[in-house]
């Protein structure tokens, strides 16, 4: 049976999809503020519980020339403000095992990310917050080892697990998503959700480059994985993606959310339907 994990009332795994939204790193204090301004009218219209996400680091940038983010101290600043005044749960990405303490004196959920999806240290440390911990499906491994980084976090106790799917690696810079890994990682117990904007990165092209990412496959992917099953979507979204400091030619513009997510929950609401018969 798979495992409820509870986030802040959020019941991920549920019948209820969920949504884990906001630009991909931390940029100019007004653009979070705006973004979460207008993502909380689309909880707000839609019903569906969004838990706010943006990375205040980013070290796998592809040239060291490329905005990082603000920084650990800075970027909990103002995710901590964007919880304070729009009451979104937070989460945000770590690197190191030495991020782990004051990331988890602010954020609901811990993120391991892809690349980092194996490194026992900082996946242990982050799971003995007693945090909930979202492991990014590394591209580069079989979705049904993704049990192993999965024990490792219940070997510290902690089953406050989600797991999240973000396409395949098969070289040539491009990501493909298989949708038997939804099935794989489900098998898992645990919540599953995908990551519908990574998903359509293009590799070895700067993210600000129009070519950098296929937005045009956005909402046959999207409806792909909730008819297979997901619980829950997450969608990197900006108010202005084409300026957007980080993968720019992949996020959503966050004023087309609330349209792009409605014939998503229309499929979601019929998988559920066709489940618990």
């Amino acid at each position: 049976m798979k495992k409820k994990v509870n986030v802040n009332g959020i019941d991920c795994g549920g019948d209820d999809l969920f949504l884990i939204s906001g630009p991909c790193v931390i940029e100019d204090e007004s653009i979070m503020m705006k973004t979460a301004e207008y993502l909380k009218k689309v909880e707000e219209n839609t019903g569906i519980p969004i838990i706010f996400k943006s990375s205040f680091m980013k070290d796998n940038r592809s040239s060291v020339d490329y905005y990082m983010g603000p920084g650990l101290d800075e970027g909990l600043a103002i995710l901590d403000r964007i919880k304070k005044e729009f009451g979104f749960s937070l989460l945000s990405d770590i690197h190191y095992p030495d991020q782990v303490s004051a990331a988890a004196e602010v954020l609901d959920i811990i993120q391991i990310p892809a690349y980092l999806c194996m490194q026992t240290t900082l996946v242990v440390e982050s799971a003995k917050t007693g945090k909930v911990v979202n492991l990014k499906h590394g591209q580069f491994l079989a979705p049904e080892n993704m049990i192993k980084p999965v024990q490792k976090i219940e070997s510290t106790g902690n089953t406050n697990i989600l797991l999240t799917e973000r396409g395949f690696t098969f070289g040539y810079n491009d990501l493909i998503v298989d949708p038997r890994s939804f099935y794989h990682m489900q098998e898992t117990g645990y919540p599953v959700i995908f990551d519908v904007t990574h998903s359509i990165r293009k590799y070895g092209i700067p993210s600000a480059d129009p070519n950098g990412g296929a937005r045009e496959f956005l909402p046959v992917i999207a409806r792909s994985g909730v008819a297979a099953g997901i619980d829950g979507l997450f969608i990197e979204t900006h108010p202005d993606p084409a300026n957007a400091l980080c993968d720019a030619a992949s996020q959503l513009c966050v004023y087309d959310l609330e349209e792009f997510i409605k014939p998503l929950v229309e499929i979601h609401n019929i998988e559920v339907k066709y489940r618990n018969k």
